[in-house]
């Protein structure tokens, strides 16, 4: 193949001719001295160089790779002791933790198995970190007693060393700057409490359907929804033609009765005279007869609510008797109203049985009416129902007669009330325990078929050691808290403790959570709270390192 032309031509300067010497001598070949000195010429530098850093990097491995102080590298001065422990971030001078002379230990004694923590407090007080050890009294010992047996508490491992460790600041500015702040152990009420979902209701016992007793027509209503009404007022007027029925049955049997009674007596003064024994017999005969008829038209009336008595009509005329019936069971002020509007017999009130709220009405003035139709339904609100549902491992500590706080979606504040029933069975499709709680109502603040969330108090602490919850940490096998030494101010030694703790119930204050302490500080000594997760942090690097 041919060779393709470069289209790029290059420029030289012209080159003098120099003539050819005739006879030209062949090159001379270097020596073996002239090759060993130019090859060890480039080797030098390389083996320099490689020799530098070799020798660098064995000075770092000697020094941690930091560059040594000024005075050392001008040698004016002899190398300084480093007096800094890297583990716990203070001078190693001072060290609590690495200079056995600084801050030694106190007596150490172990766990204890009454209580579950180490060092506790209850047992031998002079661990406490306070000016002088306390005085542990038999009430402290039962306080954590009850609140040990009063339901499982989480456990700390007796195998953690935890405890053994202290904090250690450099200085108390050190602290400040932290932003770590301490609160003294306190002795306050606690309530530890089972939370269930629940919702509210009427009371069943305190709801009245009421239907007229006699079809007809509903004359005239009284009352509406949301009318408060007291026991007896009339909520509306039905027109029975079955209650004026009854109303002159019984003034019949009334009169029937009255005119049997003249005739007997009346025989009986002519008996052995003009009148025969069985004259007399029969007249006593049909005296009972309407005695009977009267008592029969009389529970007509009762049955119809339209109860009377028949000593209060048999004195009467027939035309007093049919006036005074003629609106009985209305009011006298309704009465007079109704009286200008009509002169029916047949009306029949419908009232309320006891004092409540009008919740339903049903019909209207002119609608026909029967028994099987409720027209009114009247409840008391000032009493409600709280169904609470409560898991079936809580429900053995519920008890009648408990403190329940209950709080609904629509409300910031808490209501109170007590466990009035404990169901002896589960729900069938909730798996939990119906728990009713009867919930004051006097200013109908709460509605039924509402829903919320309540806290049945099932234990109450009046004095129980509490601490700020933000102080109690879990390492993953025991709750601690860092309780600060009592020499912190005095000592140069800025030291805080890591106590194991047995915690119980928890709650939330209007300054904040608190958790109760069973047992493992005792109140006047000093937790971290405000940032205390540095101190934990620093706990736990220092584990890392340590494994």
């Amino acid at each position: 193949m041919l060779q393709e032309k470069s289209n790029v031509s290059v420029l030289e300067p012209p080159s003098e001719k120099v003539p050819a010497p005739a006879h030209a001598a062949p090159p001379k070949r270097p020596s073996v001295a002239s090759r060993v000195l130019g090859w060890t010429g480039h080797a030098v530098p390389t083996i320099l160089a490689l020799g530098a850093v070799g020798a660098l990097v064995l000075v770092g491995q000697r020094t941690g790779w930091r560059l040594p102080k000024f005075s050392t590298l001008m040698g004016n001065t002899a190398a300084e002791k480093d007096d800094w422990c890297e583990e716990h971030s203070v001078p190693e001078s001072l060290c609590v933790e690495c200079m056995k002379g600084c801050m030694p230990r106190g007596k150490e004694y172990g766990w204890c198995k009454v209580h579950g923590v180490s060092e506790c407090p209850l047992e031998h007080p002079d661990v406490a970190q306070l000016p002088s050890p306390p005085t542990i009294t038999q009430e402290d010992l039962d306080r954590a007693r009850r609140a040990l047996a009063f339901a499982p508490r989480v456990e700390n491992n007796s195998k953690c060393k935890l405890h053994q460790r202290r904090i250690q600041f450099t200085s108390a500015e050190a602290v400040t700057r932290l932003g770590i702040k301490v609160s003294p152990v306190s002795q306050a009420p606690i309530a530890e409490t089972v939370t269930a979902n629940g919702e509210i209701g009427f009371d069943p016992t305190l709801v009245a359907r009421l239907s007229p007793r006699a079809g007809g027509t509903l004359w005239q209503v009284e009352k509406q929804v949301g009318d408060k009404v007291t026991k007896g007022e009339v909520l509306a007027l039905v027109d029975a033609a079955e209650v004026g029925k009854a109303k002159a049955e019984f003034q019949q049997a009334l009169v029937n009765l009255d005119l049997k009674t003249q005739t007997l007596a009346k025989l009986k003064e002519l008996a052995g005279l003009t009148a025969s024994e069985q004259s007399v017999e029969e007249a006593k005969a049909a005296v009972a007869e309407a005695e009977v008829r009267l008592l029969a038209a009389r529970q007509t009336l009762v049955n119809l609510g339209l109860p009377v008595r028949v000593e209060d009509y048999t004195r009467l005329a027939p035309a007093d008797v049919a006036r005074r019936m003629q609106f009985l069971g209305l009011p006298a002020d309704l009465a007079k109203e109704v009286a200008r509007r009509t002169s029916s017999s047949n009306l029949i009130a419908l009232v309320a049985p006891f004092d409540g709220e009008v919740i339903v009405r049903e019909g209207v003035a002119g609608e026909t009416v029967d028994p099987a139709k409720v027209l009114f339904v009247v409840a008391d609100t000032r009493r409600m129902w709280l169904t609470l549902q409560v898991r079936l491992e809580d429900a053995e500590r519920i008890k009648v007669g408990q403190l329940v706080r209950f709080r609904h979606e629509g409300h910031s504040s808490w209501d109170t009330g007590k466990v009035a029933w404990v169901s002896p069975a589960v729900d069938e499709k909730t798996r939990t325990v119906p728990v009713r709680v009867e919930l004051p109502n006097p200013d109908g603040r709460h509605h039924a078929r509402t829903f919320g969330t309540a806290q049945i108090v099932v234990r109450e602490e009046p004095k129980a050691v509490v601490v700020p919850s933000e102080a109690v940490h879990w390492e993953g096998d025991c709750h601690v808290v860092f309780v600060r030494d009592k020499n912190f101010d005095q000592s140069e030694y800025k030291v805080f403790h890591v106590r194991k703790v047995r915690p119980g119930a928890k709650n939330v204050t209007p300054s904040g959570s608190v958790t109760e302490i069973i047992a493992g500080v005792l109140p006047g000594e000093l937790v971290a709270t405000t940032n205390s997760g540095i101190l934990r942090g620093e706990l736990l690097k220092n584990n890392l390192g340590a494994g």
